[in-house]
């Protein structure tokens, strides 16, 4: 069974159709969840919430206008950002008027990491320069998309980031 077809299964509520689905992306919507989160439950929670908003919001997907994994993807993003929320009084960010450029001087450090010892490096930032690390640097945002998504200024928005790379820099030293 393609894709597609499977989508449209899983759709209808088939079970089988939406197992397959699961299996197929599980991991990779888990991962995005454990980005966001700092530990495995709530990452847990997470997922099943998305998973329930993808399964539900299947025949709003078309298949010949997007690509399946970053539709759920995008759904997955946006639960972990909603938990947050929730579960974080306000998660607090920093707002800065000058915000400086930061070298990327530690490409060869990232390159030696494994994804699982990037990710525990990525869940100790606090959560305001995690959620704009994620959203800029893993899933492609701009500045003025995420200022509008967290509902913060484009200027805390690069700030955060500024001050996640060089928390992650920091950590790096360490590492290395």
């Amino acid at each position: 069974m393609s894709e597609q077809e499977t989508i449209y299964q899983a759709s209808k509520n088939d079970r089988v159709a939406q197992g397959k689905l699961y299996e197929q992306y599980r991991v990779a919507w888990f991962m995005i969840a454990m980005r966001y989160n700092k530990n495995r439950e709530d990452a847990m929670d997470v997922l099943q919430n998305a998973l329930i908003k993808i399964y539900t919001k299947l025949n709003q997907f078309d298949t010949a206008k997007g690509n399946f994994k970053a539709w759920s993807s995008k759904i997955v993003v946006n639960e972990s950002l909603m938990y947050l929320r929730k579960n974080a009084n306000a998660f607090k960010v920093d707002d800065i008027d000058e915000v400086f450029n930061l070298e990327d001087e530690q490409e060869d450090a990232l390159d030696i990491l494994s994804a699982e010892e990037l990710t525990k490096l990525i869940q100790k930032l606090p959560i305001g320069y995690r959620m704009v690390f994620n959203l800029y640097v893993i899933e492609g945002y701009t500045h003025v998309e995420i200022s509008e998504m967290l509902k913060i200024s484009d200027g805390t928005s690069k700030s955060q980031l500024f001050k996640a790379k060089k928390m992650l820099q920091k950590n790096l030293e360490v590492l290395i």
